[in-house]
C-alpha cells in the first residue's frame, strides 16, 4: 500500500487525482491541502460525501512529509518548484501537473512563464511523463512532469509520424480547442458563462506557454530541430480537447501505409485508439476516459491528424495517476478503466 498525499485539493486537476486515487486498491490518500480552501473535503467538494473523511489544510512540509511517500503536485505554475526540492530532499516521488518541470531550460521558462526557475537542478533530472513513449525512463524517475494537456493530445497524434519520417514533414500546425476547465478552477472575467457560452473564440495566438513544450519534445522525438505553429481555442464546453493537426508534407503518403503504421506503433498501448480510415474523434467519446483517440486523413501532400482526449484525465490526473502506476509498479490502467 502506497501513502499518497495531493497537494492542490482545491483545484479541478487536484480533486480529479483525488476521485481516482480513492478506487486505486494499491494506494491510500493520507494527506491533502491546499493553499486558500481549507476544511473537510466533502465540504469543499460535496459530490465527494460519504466518499472521504479527509480534511485540507495549507501545505506544511514538515507534517506532509511524514504523511505520505508520493505527492501529486495541482498547484499553479511557479508553485512546484518552491515545494518539489523539499519533497526530493526527504525522498519523496513527485509527480507535478504544473509546468515547473516541463521546459529543460531555465531561460525558456522565464520567458515563457515572466520568472526566475528558482530549482534548476532538478530541471534535467525531471522525467517527461508521457508514458506511451517515455515509459522505461518514468520506472525509475523520482520527478515527473506530466505533460500539459494540449501537448499531450499534439505529441501522441505526432509522435509515429515525427520520429520515423521527419525528413518527409514541411510543416506542421495545431488547431486546438479545449474546454474551460482547461484553465483551471479560477474567477476570470473571460471564463465566466456569460463570457464562454454561446461563443467561440482563439486566445494566445501564436503566443501560448504550451508551444515551447511541443516545440522541445517533438524535436526529441525528431531528432531535429522542430518549431510548430500552434492556435488554442476556448470551446464552451466544461471538459475535452479536440486538435486538428495540418502537416504540409515533402511526398504524397498513402493513408493505408499511415493509417497501418500508426496502429502498428501504438498496438500495446492500451489508451491510444486509431480509429478506423473514415470515422473521427469526437470528444463525447474520451470525456470521462484515459483515452486518446486518434484519426487520419490525407489528400496528396496534405496530413490532417486528428486527436481527442479528456483534459482533466488524459490531459492531467489521469495521465498523472499513469505515471504513479508506472513508477509504483501498479498495473498500467489501475483506477483507471
Amino acid at each position: 500500500m502506497i501513502r499518497v498525499g495531493i497537494v492542490g485539493i482545491s483545484g479541478y486537476s487536484g480533486v480529479t487525482t483525488l476521485e481516482l486515487l480513492l478506487k486505486h486498491p494499491g494506494v491510500r490518500v493520507t494527506y491533502v491541502s491546499a493553499e486558500t480552501t481549507t476544511g473537510k473535503v466533502s465540504e469543499i467538494w460535496p459530490h465527494l460525501n460519504t466518499k472521504t473523511d479527509l480534511v485540507c489544510h495549507k501545505f506544511k512540509i514538515d507534517e506532509a512529509i511524514t504523511k505520505a511517500d508520493l505527492f501529486f503536485l495541482a498547484v499553479p505554475h511557479t508553485v512546484a518548484m518552491k515545494i518539489a526540492p523539499k519533497l526530493l530532499a526527504a525522498k519523496k516521488k513527485v509527480i507535478d501537473l504544473s509546468a515547473d518541470y516541463r521546459l529543460k531550460k531555465g531561460a525558456d521558462y522565464k520567458k515563457w512563464y515572466n520568472v526566475e526557475h528558482t530549482d534548476t537542478s532538478h530541471l534535467t533530472t525531471a522525467v517527461y511523463g508521457l508514458p506511451e513513449i517515455y515509459r522505461e525512463k518514468i520506472k525509475k524517475a523520482q520527478l515527473v512532469a506530466n505533460p500539459g494537456c494540449y501537448p499531450t493530445a499534439a505529441l501522441l497524434a505526432l509522435a509515429p509520424l515525427v520520429s520515423t519520417q521527419t525528413e518527409d514533414i514541411q510543416s506542421i500546425i495545431i488547431d486546438a480547442k479545449s474546454g474551460v476547465t482547461g484553465a483551471g478552477r479560477k474567477v476570470t472575467l473571460g471564463f465566466m458563462f456569460a463570457a464562454v457560452s454561446e461563443n467561440f473564440k482563439a486566445y494566445k495566438v501564436l503566443n501560448h506557454q504550451h508551444t515551447p513544450e511541443i516545440n522541445q519534445y517533438l524535436s526529441a522525438m525528431a531528432n531535429k530541430n522542430w518549431e510548430v505553429t500552434f492556435i488554442p481555442h476556448l470551446l464552451p464546453i466544461n471538459r475535452g480537447i479536440l486538435e486538428t493537426i495540418y502537416v504540409s508534407l515533402k511526398k504524397e503518403l498513402l493513408i493505408s501505409t499511415l493509417h497501418k503504421f500508426y496502429t502498428r506503433f501504438y498496438k500495446t498501448e492500451q489508451f491510444i485508439r486509431i480509429l478506423p480510415v473514415g470515422q473521427q474523434p469526437e470528444i463525447k467519446n474520451v470525456t470521462g476516459t484515459n483515452y486518446c483517440d486518434i484519426a487520419l486523413a490525407v489528400d496528396k501532400r496534405m496530413l490532417v491528424i486528428t486527436a481527442a482526449i479528456d483534459n482533466l484525465l488524459k490531459g492531467a490526473a489521469g495521465q498523472a495517476v499513469q505515471n504513479m502506476n508506472i513508477m509504483c509498479g501498479f498495473k498500467e490502467e489501475e483506477a483507471l478503466l
